[in-house]
């Protein structure tokens, strides 16, 4: 069982032993982001890429041409998966040559009974991708090098971390990345002006200036270990967790 959800164990996801997966095994290690039920003829404009999408058939008429549509659709927009609803209501089989056409896209193409209720099989999906995703992060910060990088790992994507110190910086946060390299250089070198300035090609005046322009605008004293300690925090948490910087 990979870390993340793929396409793969959707089968083995308790309560869905009835979906099989009927053609493109070769592609079915990609990851399921999240489930869409598609209800319109195209459905390109509205997911972003790793969704597996459900085809349910109500509402519109699936010739076999359509269906060869779908999949054409599904492989150039980069879904985990199709999920074609069969039953006698609606779509009745999934005829041998569009199993055959999946098969040659590397599309995998998984086929769901209309008896299984799609509130059921959505929310074990979802589930199931959340739980998965929470492993996965789980190990990545057991996988840290130092306590910054945990801590990065575990308030999450760059946005994500802007929006947990945006309370102290969100008006300066541009300033803050804008500055980034000058305060990098200034904590490396423990406060140093003219180290910091050596190593950034600048003259120290410079590097004072930029400096002064910061604390200003953000009403921090670098004096006060307080201040002094967002200011570190809120440039350490803008960097990349495998970034490598920390004092």
């Amino acid at each position: 069982m990979s870390e993340l959800l793929c396409t793969a164990d959707i089968p083995d996801l308790p309560g869905l032993g009835a979906i099989r997966l009927r053609a493109g095994r070769t592609g079915a290690r990609r990851r399921v982001r999240w489930p869409y039920v598609a209800e319109n003829r195209s459905f390109t404009p509205w997911i972003k890429g790793g969704e597996l999408v459900f085809i349910t058939g109500i509402g519109r008429h699936h010739s076999l041409d359509n269906l060869f549509e779908l999949v054409h659709e599904g492989a150039a927009t980069g879904v985990a998966g199709l999920v074609i609803l069969t039953g006698d209501a609606y779509i009745g089989q999934l005829p041998a040559a569009l199993l055959k056409r999946a098969d040659a896209l590397q599309l995998p193409l998984l086929e769901q009974p209309y008896s299984l209720p799609m509130v059921t099989v959505t929310e074990v999906i979802s589930r199931a991708i959340i739980a998965r995703e929470q492993l996965a992060a789980r190990a990545a910060e057991d996988q840290a090098d130092h306590l910054l990088q945990r801590l990065q790992l575990r308030l999450g994507s760059l946005p994500e971390r802007e929006a947990f110190i945006a309370p102290w910086f969100a008006e300066h946060q541009a300033l803050l990345h804008e500055l980034s390299p000058t305060l990098a250089a200034w904590l490396q070198h423990g406060g140093n002006l003219s180290a910091a300035a050596a190593s950034l090609g600048s003259h120290r005046n410079s590097v004072r200036y930029r400096l002064n322009k910061l604390f200003r605008a953000t009403g921090l004293d670098p004096r006060r270990p307080a201040d002094l300690n967002n200011l570190i925090l809120a440039h350490l948490l803008c960097q990349s967790p495998d970034s490598g910087e920390y004092p």
